[in-house]
Order: C-alpha cells, then structure tokens, then sequence
C-alpha cells in the first residue's frame, strides 16, 4: 500500500478560525513535526481574529519604549491583557522576534518620548513646592524652600530656612499668595511638614486644594525637582559661607532664572515673559553675569 504523505498547506486555511479548527482537528493524525511547521506558517505567531500586525508590532515597540528594562514575558502578557476584547494574541518568541529587529525604532520612540513638548498649562493655578539642602563651609546643612508655578516655570519663592516646620513653611507661603494671588492648588510630596493638620488646615480656609504626590515618585512633581536640579548644579560648584551668603546667592539665582534663562519648552522665553504674557522687547538686550562669571544670561527687557 503506498504510503500517503500529508502537505503542510492544506491544513492552513486562509482564514484564522480555520487554521485554528484545522489545526485542533488534525493535530492528533499528524507527527510533531508538521503540528510545528503549522505554527511557524502562521502570520507572525498571532493568534485570534482581528490581527494587524503592523498594528500590533508598533504596539509592543511602544511598550518596550516605555519599559526598556523589561524581558519580552511582560510585554506579552501586557499585550494579550490589553487586546483580549480582540480576540487577539501573541507569542513570547514573536514579540522576541519583533523587539530585536526593532532596536533601532526602540531607541527612536524613547528619543522622542524624553524630548516630547508637554502641553501648554495655564499660570497661576498649580504651584508646585518642595524643599532640598546646600551645606555651608561649616558643614551646617541648609534648608532651601522652592516654589514653582507649573504654567510658566516661574519660582515664586526661593528661600533659606531655619527649619522645616509647617508653620515656618506656611509664612513664607503667606508672602507668595500676597505677591502673586492665590493659585488652585500646590503640588508637594508625602513629607511630614507638607501633610500636617496645619498645613490641611490653613490651604482649607484659603480654598486650596493639596495634592499629595505617591511615595517614591518624584516625577509626579516634576517641575520642581527640574529646578532643583538647574539650581544644584550651578549651586554645587561655589562655596557658601554661612546663612547670609546662601541668602545673597538664592536672590541673585531666582533673579536670573526667572528673566535671563529662556526654556526650550516655553518656546525660547524666559519664565518672567510667560508670566506676564509675552510681550516683546522693545529695548536692547542686557548680559547678565552673576557668582564671579559662574552663571551668565541674557535679559530682554519690557
């Protein structure tokens, strides 16, 4: 009797629920080794009705962008959890497959997610607060309280304490809301002096709302640790003597910060310019060189 042998293509139907049915009928006639081919055959190791696989490999690219640190295990299973109303799937060794021949675009979409332009915020309504340290020659460690409007990246307060209790805190608040009004709400971390019964308390009555960021999740308040971060980097590389001299440093900083350093995201304005409304120079431009030439700018005056 001769023997038949079995094509691999009749059993891949054109359509999916076909190849799917073929395949559960006939994987028990076939050796192992055809059930194999079979799955390789299929478009890519996607499974289910309503596959696209551009689609669904520009998919996995972004959330490999998102979590780079991440095996190709979690991505699947993100995947397969996200698309399941679908009736779509993927494989482990297909989303491999994928993420290696898509290094480059990887790279690509994370480039663009850090350099993304966030959207424009109006002024005056989320403030953003929080408190970092400089130490002196001493060694005394410093406390510094910023302040920063989120719509314009302008600091509204930039000051040295004696300590970080809440009511310390809460008047150098006091001097910003008779300054520049009474924003919608202030942005702070889970730190004790921010959560205080004072603290609830005093933004309650003036009808400020309190927003508390999660724990160890700083970019939640990401404008002020921006700063903190301009304002370290310089700060670091001078000598503070005592309190007075951090004071002296601390206004001639938020001086140049807010008039003489234009931001990129603010479309090459200076914070003061956003604030009050981008009203274009009509006078020559001034250099402005503060700490011995350490920081220098340029201000275009009103």
């Amino acid at each position: 009797m001769k023997k038949r042998h079995f094509e691999v293509s009749q059993y891949c139907s054109p359509n999916t629920d076909d190849r799917t049915d073929s395949l559960l009928l006939f994987s028990r006639q076939l050796p192992i080794i055809f059930v194999v081919q079979i799955l390789r055959q299929r478009r890519g190791n996607c499974f289910g009705t309503g596959c696209n696989e551009p689609t669904d490999q520009r998919e996995l690219i972004r959330l490999k962008a998102l979590s780079p640190d991440l095996c190709c295990r979690t991505p699947t299973e993100v995947f397969n959890r996200r698309f399941a109303h679908r009736h779509v799937s993927v494989g482990k060794s297909f989303v491999a497959t994928v993420l290696c021949q898509s290094r480059a675009d990887i790279v690509r979409l994370r480039r663009e997610c850090k350099h993304r332009i966030p959207r424009p915020m109006p002024c005056n309504r989320t403030w953003a607060l929080d408190l970092t340290g400089k130490a002196d020659l001493s060694g005394r460690q410093r406390m510094i309280l910023g302040l920063v409007d989120q719509g314009s990246r302008a600091c509204l307060t930039l000051a040295d304490l004696g300590d970080k209790r809440s009511a310390t805190i809460l008047r150098e608040l006091c001097g910003a809301f008779r300054t520049f009004g009474l924003p919608a709400r202030i942005r702070v971390n889970n730190e004790a002096c921010f959560n205080s019964k004072l603290m609830k308390a005093a933004l309650a009555l003036l009808h400020i709302r309190l927003q508390i960021t999660q724990p160890h999740c700083p970019w939640q308040n990401g404008r002020i640790e921006r700063f903190f971060g301009t304002l370290k980097r310089h700060l670091d590389r001078i000598a503070v003597a005592d309190r007075d001299d951090l004071h002296c440093k601390l206004v001639e900083f938020r001086a140049w910060y807010n008039h003489a350093r234009s931001h990129q995201h603010l479309g090459g304005h200076t914070p003061a310019e956003v604030w009050n409304g981008k009203r274009e120079s009509t006078r020559p431009p001034r250099f402005v060189s503060i700490w011995n030439g350490a920081i220098t700018g340029w201000w275009f005056p009103p």
